[in-house]
């Protein structure tokens, strides 16, 4: 049974947002990441080697990426317009299907080989990323939400947008 194809962020936001200047994501990017990291403090412990390594995150349907830095001690997200060259691990896909990975509402291997997500690079950095966030059980939506964060209402807003999609594949 193929699984429904996973929603895209519409596309008017994608046109919004393209001529934004990405600075102001930078300290709701960074909040966003401390609080992940402050609920579960031992989510990058388990990377060892590729603790040190940059992963690509490229959302199909927005105009900008993000690169993580999963290092233990200070771990880093930032939005950079293209992903810079010689990354050893870059997952590209729909927002929704790359936030789906890390709290573990989609299955990576079915977005891997429904071809809803793409992968490229190290492999065995990408397991071991994929193991310690399955392993920190994260709740992405619960560490964002009610934390004050700012970009809490953008989170609802996908979060509402992800249920109407479903909603709608399903009936």
């Amino acid at each position: 049974m193929r699984m429904p194809p996973v929603p895209m962020l519409p596309p008017l936001l994608t046109r919004i947002v393209r001529p934004l200047p990405l600075s102001p994501l930078q300290l709701p990017l960074s909040l966003v990441l401390r609080s992940v990291v402050a609920r579960h403090p031992h989510i990058f412990e388990r990377l060892g080697e590729h603790a040190h390594k940059r992963f690509g995150l490229e959302p199909s349907d927005l105009p900008f990426s993000f690169v993580l830095v999963p290092h233990p001690k200070a771990p880093s997200l930032m939005a950079v317009r293209r992903l810079p060259a010689g990354l050893p691990i870059r997952i590209a896909g729909p927002l929704l299907a790359l936030l789906g990975l890390i709290d573990g509402s989609y299955d990576g291997d079915a977005l891997f080989f429904s071809r809803d997500i793409d992968v490229t690079g190290d492999m065995e950095a990408l397991l071991a990323l994929r193991n310690s966030l399955d392993d920190a059980h994260v709740d992405l939506v619960g560490d964002i939400l009610g934390t004050g964060n700012p970009v809490e209402p953008l989170v609802r807003a996908m979060i509402e947008h992800r249920h109407r999609a479903a909603s709608k594949g399903a009936g």
